[in-house]
């Protein structure tokens, strides 16, 4: 199936799309740290992809998009959060479901209060925290560091993409971490631990669209349990969700298993 390629010219850069063939409901995706939209390939390319309208914005600083023209204002959390609701005014996209992957995670929940027409957020990856719960959230990894470090190393480089995506392992990855605005990491990283934004762990216990919660059982980064117990003010199904023998991306790792988890999701939110 053909995945459709364009650029957009918003305040923060300019933005690398893709979209499926699908004329459905919108499904926006929003990736991790030092990734960009290609890595939900398997997604854009399922039946899934064929029914629904599925869009992700390479983030500015990653992937096909440009560096960011002001850095301090868009590489953090809610500037991201500023830039997709922007693309998506642009496409003309009123309504849709947001996935997010790790930091997109907190992007989408960053954008609640910024996007009106948010019919549901998923999220994989993604410990919901307050300023002062980060180390709660977060598991001590021993890549962990590399998520805020400018500068990377041929041999950073090689650590990070294992780390994130684990099994099957294909080239690219390597090449979209290279990529990467290594200030990206930096500011992003010294915003989120100086509290910026809103606290997310308030965001989540509030009125929100339907929030589905869908990890990796062996999720190296993130304190699964931590995320199992967050209150949510309107959790999906009631509970959060864990699949077998996935890691920090399950929608690479464990395709199948994880889009009968985004097709229920879908299904619900859009009806």
């Amino acid at each position: 199936m053909s995945v459709r390629t364009s650029v957009l010219e918003t305040s923060h850069a300019k933005i690398a799309v893709r979209e499926s063939g699908g004329k459905g409901t919108p499904i926006l995706f929003v990736h991790g740290n030092s990734s960009s939209g290609a890595v939900f390939r398997n997604q854009f390319e399922s039946e899934i992809g064929t029914t629904y309208r599925m869009i992700s914005f390479d983030l500015p600083g990653h992937g096909d998009s440009s560096d960011a023209v002001d850095p301090d204002r868009s590489y953090s959390m809610e500037g991201y959060a500023d830039c997709m609701v922007e693309a998506l005014g642009l496409l003309g996209i009123e309504h849709a479901v947001v996935f997010g992957w790790s930091l997109g995670g907190h992007i989408g929940l960053e954008m609640i209060k910024r996007y009106p027409g948010m019919l549901g957020l998923m999220i994989t990856g993604t410990p919901p925290v307050a300023p002062e719960e980060v180390s709660l959230g977060f598991r001590t990894s021993p890549h962990m560091g590399l998520a805020g470090k400018q500068d990377f190393t041929e041999e950073d480089v090689g650590h990070y993409a294992h780390a994130t995506c684990g099994e099957p392992f294909e080239p690219f990855l390597l090449d979209t971490v290279r990529r990467t605005d290594g200030r990206a990491r930096r500011l992003m990283f010294e915003k989120f631990s100086a509290g910026t934004g809103d606290n997310q762990r308030e965001i989540v216990a509030g009125p929100t669209p339907p929030i589905a919660v869908v990890n990796g059982i062996d999720e190296p980064f993130v304190e699964v349990d931590f995320v199992a117990n967050v209150r949510f003010g309107n959790l999906w199904q009631g509970k959060t969700h864990t699949i077998a023998n996935s890691g920090h991306a399950p929608f690479w790792d464990k395709p199948a298993e994880f889009d009968e988890y985004l097709l229920r999701f879908i299904r619900d939110v859009a009806a």
